[in-house]
């Protein structure tokens, strides 16, 4: 550990401003695990779920430089809970660890992970049904183009992200989870959340909202879609956040109605993205297994078997 200090900002109220982080990784599960958790009174997560207020990576293609707003920052928290920042993009932000470590250097730390192949293709997919990728002044009209764009393989190629956090904070922190288990035994995985966090077990209700995020469930932006979404975002967050409530509740999107959005046209993973990715993807998970300890090998094996 090169250097252990208080934190700037742990002072600036009689407890620290965050406690812990669902740190990454973008569509590795992380909405449908900040829904779950948001089910224990004991945890107070933030709305929303990704306020990208101490990552100067603002989504996926936004990056804002300017020092973190601390007073927005309290007001994503409302309850006296341990607090959680949903930020996912906050993983592979270069300035976010030191920034971190000001505000709370005993701070813990959940990093979901996925196969990097088939979550940069979910990532791109993603982007492409939205248009994000035009908004932000980019095309990504083919998943090679995209790979080769730093913006979305930082998340699938996490070795030097991970030096960074481990510069400074413990190992110790970290809880890495494969987002597979998240399906496949999510009691397990939310009892070792829980654990990890240093919280009393709860029961929670592992069946809500399964699809949240997902491609399945996901749609494409239709023009009029576009054009409803871009004077929503004129509406300053806080009051975003209170009209959304009501519709929250009710488990109502109002993207999904047909003007808005349409079914998005689902892409098969294929042994040419795997080419297009190996030669960075498969030395990056043996550097990021030896550094965590996270076994990663049948994640290199896939690349065998295409």
């Amino acid at each position: 550990m090169t250097h252990k200090r208080r934190g700037k900002y742990a002072c600036v109220e009689e407890r620290a401003l965050v406690d812990g982080f669902l740190l990454g990784l973008p569509k590795c599960g992380t909405t449908w695990l900040a829904e779950v958790l948001s089910q224990n009174p004991s945890i107070d997560f933030s709305n929303p779920k990704e306020p990208n207020i101490l990552s100067s990576h603002d989504g996926t293609f936004d990056r804002i430089y300017s020092e973190p707003d601390y007073e927005s920052y309290l007001r994503v928290f409302s309850g006296n809970g341990f607090r959680i920042d949903g930020s996912v993009h906050t993983f592979s932000c270069p300035l976010a660890p030191e920034r971190v470590f000001g505000i709370n250097p005993q701070a813990r730390f959940l990093i979901c992970l996925r196969q990097p192949v088939e979550r940069a293709l979910s990532h791109w997919k993603m982007i492409r049904d939205s248009g994000a990728d035009r908004r932000g002044g980019a095309d990504w009209y083919d998943f090679e183009t995209a790979w080769a764009d730093q913006r979305l393989k930082e998340d699938s190629i996490w070795s030097d992200s991970m030096a960074r956090w481990l510069e400074i904070f413990e190992k110790e922190q970290f809880l890495f989870i494969d987002s597979s288990r998240m399906r496949e035994e999510p009691e397990n995985v939310l009892s070792e959340i829980t654990s990890h966090l240093n919280l009393e077990s709860f029961e929670y209700d592992c069946d809500s909202k399964k699809e949240s995020n997902t491609a399945r469930s996901r749609k494409r932006m239709t023009p009029v879609g576009n054009a409803f979404k871009a004077m929503i975002r004129l509406i300053p967050q806080p009051i975003r956040n209170v009209l959304a409530k009501p519709l929250q509740r009710r488990g109502m999107n109002i993207y999904d109605l047909p003007i808005i959005s349409i079914p998005g046209e689902l892409v098969s993973l294929t042994g040419e993205h795997y080419e297009i990715c190996s030669g960075e993807v498969i030395p990056d998970l043996r550097r990021f297994e030896e550094m965590t300890g996270f076994q990663t090998s049948h994640w290199q094996n896939a690349f065998d078997i295409q």
